[in-house]
Order: structure tokens, then sequence, then C-alpha cells
């Protein structure tokens, strides 16, 4: 199975480089600048699942040609337009997408470009990020990845790519739900993404502020609209989000906050936009908030930066 991942970042270059470590036969597509940086530096992880230095093979967007068996996309929302101009010379009409980014409106987005029928399904929880050199920081013990036919089916594509996943060092499963499973990760990073980037502060700090109602608000309105187009949390997993947004002492934050503290373009639209345009009007009215917010930030910034 020919791989192409698109981007050797935090997400990326993490899961390609486990594919890799398995064996896999992995290309990874990146912009000119990180194609410097690789050549140089090779691509270095940093793990508490085992620290790992290759020498990668990489390609820039001028330099594809031929199909991939499988495109890994993760890329932020924001950059997707650029993403699938700089890999549609690698889909082929037997290549399978496999995308990694927040929220739902991408599967629409990449359906509508390359094909309803090309898209899969997916997931992954990962903390990680770059250093100054380039190196992969993983954070913390956690590297799943789930991944499915949007239909739900078991076809031949997604069982090869079972099994040359389930070889590699990272945590993977092939959901018959994956579309559930995003839903709901989506109504729980909508409602993290909205409350600590609200209140520009962690979980814990929500929580001894006598806030923790906001939080579990937001949570009830995102998941009203999961519902209302069928993708209802599924008990376990509303238990499992109402728990981590009223633990105390958690110092839990959405990346969105991370990325209003440095000044940076944020999901905002794509997460949080895109499920209030989903949701009856007058219905989540925290939830408007959040995103009147978010969009508020994009406008100062824009203007700061221009």
């Amino acid at each position: 199975m020919r791989i192409l991942v698109v981007g050797a970042g935090a997400v990326g270059g993490y899961f390609g480089g486990r594919l890799i470590q398995s064996g896999a036969d992995v290309t990874f597509l990146v912009r000119e600048r990180r194609a410097r940086q690789l050549a140089e530096t090779g691509l270095a992880i940093r793990s508490p699942n085992g620290d790992l230095d290759l020498t990668p093979t990489l390609v820039t967007a001028d330099q594809l040609h031929d199909a991939a068996d499988l495109v890994l996309l993760s890329c932020k929302a924001y950059d997707l337009e650029a993403a699938m101009q700089s890999v549609a010379s690698a889909i082929g009409p037997e290549t399978a997408i496999l995308p990694l980014l927040n929220g739902m409106r991408h599967l629409d987005i990449l359906a509508a470009r390359f094909g309803e029928s090309a898209v899969l399904g997916g997931q992954c929880v990962i903390s990680s990020t770059l250093d100054d050199a380039g190196r992969i920081l993983h954070l913390n013990a956690s590297d799943a990845l789930t991944y499915g036919e949007c239909d739900g089916s078991l076809s031949p594509r997604v069982e090869a790519i079972q099994a040359c996943f389930t070889a590699a060092r990272f945590e993977s499963r092939l959901s018959p739900d994956i579309l559930q499973d995003m839903w709901e990760k989506f109504v729980f990073l909508a409602a993290l993404a909205g409350i600590t980037c609200l209140m520009r502060t962690t979980i814990g700090d929500i929580v001894k502020a006598g806030a923790a109602d906001l939080a579990t608000g937001l949570l009830d309105e995102c998941a009203s609209v999961a519902a209302s187009v069928g993708f209802p949390p599924r008990d376990e997993a509303r238990a499992r989000f109402l728990a981590m947004l009223t633990e105390p002492g958690s110092g839990i934050t959405a990346s969105m906050l991370r990325d209003i503290e440095r000044g940076g373009a944020t999901e905002g639209d794509h997460i949080l936009g895109d499920l209030l345009r989903r949701a009856h009007e007058g219905s989540t009215p925290l939830l408007r908030i959040a995103v009147a917010h978010l969009a508020a930030y994009e406008v100062r910034r824009g203007r700061v930066s221009g």
C-alpha cells in the first residue's frame, strides 16, 4: 500500500513516522521550507511511547505525479483548500482519502472535490506539537486513530488499511460507526473550545469560578445539534464529556485557545460556526456567543496583522 501523508507536522508526521517504523511505504507531501528542514534534520519524534529518528521520503507538490492508495490528510481547516490543490495529482480512481481534521464540514468539502466514494471518516486523539527545531514532541501516551467507511461497510480497502495500521506502533481502530464517533468528538471539542476560549482559561479555573454550569450548558446545546441531525452522543460519551468539563483542578484547554494566545488563526468557523449553522435558530444562545467571540477575535486579528 502506497501511503501519501499530506504534511509532516505534529499529527501527520507522528502517524506517518510510526507507519514507516512498521515498514509501510510512506511518502510525505510537504512545503519547500519543511522539505529543506527535514532533509537536514530527518524526521524526529520524541515520545513516551518511544523516540524515533528517520530519513523520510519527501515530495513537494510540483514533484507529485503518481496516484497513492491512501492519502492521510492532517491539516488545519483553514489550510484545507490549499492541501486539496497540492494533493490533487495523487488522487486516482482507487485512492482512499483519510482526513484527520476536526469537525465535520471537511467531509462535504472533500467529497465535492474528489467524489464521495473517495472519502473515509477518521479522527485521532493525540497531543503533539513541533519544537523550534522541527521535532515532533508527543506530549502524552495517547496516540489513537479511528477510521472507517462513512456508510459503515467493511470494504476491502478499509480491511487493507486495518492490516497496515495494526502493524504500526499506535492505537488504531476500524469503526463501523465512524460518523457517530466523529460527531461525538465534534460535540465535545466545540464545547471545550467554546468555553475555554470565552473564559480564556482552563476548565479547572472555570469550575473554581463557579461557572461549570456554563460549560455543561454549552455541551447540552452542542449535543442537541448533533441529535437533530441523527447523531446524539451515546450515554457513555456524554457522561465522559460532562466529567471532563466539570473536573476541579483540571488544566485542560482547547488548542484553539493556544491559537488565540499566540495571535494565530483559529478553526472557530469550521468547528463552532459550522455547528451553529446546523442548529435551529434561537436554540443555542451560548454557542452563538462563543461563535461571535471567535469571529470578533478574527476581525481584530485581521486588523492588527493588516
